[in-house]
């Protein structure tokens, strides 16, 4: 973390600032799609984050601590923008086919769809800390800093989460009853 380029960008300098951003963008609009599970949400959550730090730069006491600062704006982003779009999304559950699966390399795919799957029903505030700890791999106590709960919340809410993702995991797992016809 370069302190001096966060002080200059406190102080205006535009390019110090870009390249700031640069440096994080990528990972900001990664974690936005995972917390959001929509490319133009989580873009559109990314760009407001990003004007909201340009903005709120002056007001930072410790340039150390841009990061955690930074992805708390992000977050609030995220949950700003699911709040401006909630809309209906269908939750279609594919049936498995009772022939025998070779594993001829579709099986990860399998895996990762059915986990996808499994993320999405998780309420946002849990997908918010798996993202933070699993993907950001952030500390606990760095994941309270950015939502601003205490770490006991943050270890509570990823343990409702990694049940959650479990029970959706079992239940897709579950064979499903055929009906007989007449």
């Amino acid at each position: 973390m370069d302190t001096d380029l966060v002080a200059r960008a406190q102080r205006g300098d535009k390019d110090a600032f870009a390249v700031l951003a640069a440096e994080r963008a990528d990972r900001y609009l990664a974690a936005s799609h995972r917390i959001l599970r929509d490319l133009s949400l989580a873009e559109d959550a990314t760009q407001q984050a990003l004007l909201s730090i340009w903005r709120d730069l002056p007001q930072l006491r410790d340039p150390a601590r841009f990061d955690a600062w930074s992805y708390r704006l992000l977050v609030r982003a995220c949950y700003a923008e699911a709040r401006r779009n909630r809309r209906w999304t269908p939750n279609l559950t594919l049936l498995p086919v009772d022939e025998p699966v070779e594993d001829d390399g579709t099986r990860s795919v399998i895996d990762r769809d059915q986990l996808h799957r499994a993320f999405g029903r998780l309420p946002m505030d849990q997908r918010t800390v798996v993202v933070l700890r699993h993907y950001l791999d952030l500390p606990f106590e760095g994941i309270a800093e950015v939502l601003g709960i205490p770490a006991g919340t943050v270890a509570s809410r990823l343990h409702y989460a990694m049940r959650g993702l479990r029970s959706a995991l079992d239940a897709d797992a579950r064979p499903t009853v055929r009906e007989v016809g007449p």
